[in-house]
């Protein structure tokens, strides 16, 4: 007798080949294929329904938010089942008790702000605290490298000693030994801005000795991207590692010339036999926190230091200047975005709500001050816990870059009060608006994106594909109207059209409404 029995359905499996029909039976977990007149406790009839592995996210920010809200609805209900956490660098392990407070606060920037306490330091022990939760996706882990230099080496702005790059590398094999997947690195966020490539050749060293993968936000996205993509190349090249850019895109309508360029440097890592991949959310505007559009030495030292800088009228002028001058390989957002095109997303105080939404022309007129002052007033005030939501590209862009053979689909969703809608929608906007609408891709392609193709890149060996023995992730999808439903005015909408969401055999999503019961694990990495 089977748990459930998945009959009639027509099954994308997730290795981009034909559909198929097919029935899927599920037992202790695991998923088998057989004839339709096996006896299960429950029977699911997908006539007229595609049957798919689970959806894996591989830039999630979700390690802090898991905690106080395990089910994770906007991700499961656009059909995610395993979520990669700990991404730019910014994780909520390893961390001691000289740094949990400040990384505490430059974590609420990215991830939110949450009460409840810290009562991990390493991260064996934070796994296993949401191990016991009831989590509804399956979670996967990064060991975070700006975790990894903090606690080696503190937040200063300057190269390791051999002996505290030793450490580094130890506290990296520790993640490893602990089950992460890889490492992260945000290359445009402190601490992680202020290492150089020798250190991450070195990581990078590790990364591959134990199979795992090099994630990244690179150190530009938009002026020098092409020197950037060279810094990741030969990371790749003399680390010997996986390399994987996080949410790639060019930024500001200055850089689009440069796309060509990309292409073909895409196409050389792979003649030269790098592995390469990249992770791409569908949409014309990113969202991250708001204190990037500060220039690099600002953040050296902390959250703390940030904010007497902020305080320093003179060096305020100097950052007025740096933005609007420039510093060579810096990723300068108001430039590529203008003052017009940043938003507000959230605050950390409550009598500032009334900014969230506003642009930072708006927030100048509001506040009646320069536009510069008014943000630089606000961070300070909010304690760097504010987010952005930045419009830098152009439709066509997307679709050139998700037709790469490198890609796969991610959310990048960062929590706040009016957040980016890819937060709900990302891979039902994929696969709707893109695959079924527009057919930029056939359905067996955009599946593999979301399937297998990230399962082959992160290293999970049970998952991302419909086969025998596999851990049942599966999803019933109406593919006819699967839709994200949020935008940039109103984005916390649920996506719609995943009919069942069966995480390690357990329904999740039943009749397209929520089931919440603990069905999510703590996936920890085994080797390839």
């Amino acid at each position: 007798m089977y748990d459930i029995l998945i009959k009639n359905g027509t099954v994308v499996d997730g290795t981009g080949l034909e559909t198929f029909n097919g029935n899927i039976a599920i037992k202790d977990e695991k998923m088998y294929f057989v004839d339709d007149d096996v006896d299960a406790n429950k029977v699911i009839d997908a006539q007229g329904k595609i049957v798919t592995p689970g959806f894996i996210d591989t830039h999630s920010h979700s390690s802090m938010l898991v905690i106080e809200d395990p089910y994770l609805a906007p991700k499961l209900f656009q059909g995610i089942t395993t979520e990669l956490v700990a991404q730019d660098g910014m994780g909520p392990a390893p961390v001691n008790d000289k740094t949990v407070k400040p990384w505490k606060k430059a974590m609420a920037g990215l991830e939110g702000e949450y009460e409840y306490e810290w009562d991990w330091r390493n991260i064996e022990e934070y796994l296993n605290k949401v191990d016991k939760l009831d989590l509804g996706p399956n979670i996967a882990y990064l060991a975070p490298h700006g975790n990894l230099r903090m606690v080696s080496m503190g937040l200063e702005n300057r190269k390791p000693t051999a002996e505290e790059q030793e450490r580094m590398n130890n506290e990296l094999q520790k993640a490893f030994d602990a089950g992460a997947f890889g490492m992260s690195t945000g290359m445009i966020y402190p601490p992680c801005v202020y290492a150089d490539i020798d250190e991450f050749i070195e990581l990078g060293k590790v990364i591959k000795k134990n199979g795992g993968v090099f994630v990244t936000h690179q150190r530009s996205e938009a002026d020098a991207m092409l020197e950037s993509m060279d810094e990741i190349l030969k990371i790749a090249r003399e680390g010997g590692c996986r390399s994987h850019f996080s949410h790639f895109k060019i930024c500001g309508k200055n850089n689009w010339d440069l796309i060509p360029d990309i292409i073909k440097k895409l196409d050389s890592a792979k003649e030269e036999g790098l592995t390469i991949s990249f992770d791409q959310y569908p949409y014309v505007a990113g969202s991250t926190m708001m204190s990037v559009i500060l220039p690099p030495w600002v953040h050296d030292g902390g959250t703390d230091k940030l904010i007497e800088r902020l305080n320093d009228l003179d060096l305020r002028e100097k950052m007025k200047k740096d933005i609007k001058d420039g510093i060579p390989g810096w990723d300068n957002f108001i430039d590529f975005a203008g003052l017009e095109g940043i938003y507000i997303t959230f605050v950390k105080n409550k009598e500032s709500e009334k900014y969230v939404g506003m642009n930072l022309i708006e927030l100048g007129e509001a506040t009646g001050k320069d536009p510069y002052d008014a943000i630089f007033d606000l961070i300070r005030d909010e304690e760097n816990i504010i987010g952005l939501v930045d419009f830098y590209g152009m439709e066509e862009h997307i679709k050139t870059f998700m037709k790469r053979d490198e890609q796969n689909v991610c959310t990048d969703g960062i929590i706040g009060a009016k957040p980016h809608p890819r937060l709900y929608g990302a891979f039902a906007r994929v696969l709707g608006k893109y695959c079924r609408d527009e057919k930029v891709f056939p359905v067996e392609v955009a599946i593999r994106k979301m399937t297998g193709k990230a399962a082959d890149t992160i290293g999970l060996t049970d998952r991302g594909y419909l086969k025998d023995g596999y851990a049942a992730d599966i999803l019933v999808i109406d593919f006819n109207n699967i839709k994200d439903n949020g935008d940039y005015t109103n984005p916390k909408q649920l996506a719609t059209g995943i009919d069942y969401a069966i995480v390690n055999g357990n329904i999740l999503i039943e009749d397209g409404k929520a089931t919440p019961k603990k069905a999510g694990k703590v996936l920890r990495f085994k080797g390839r």
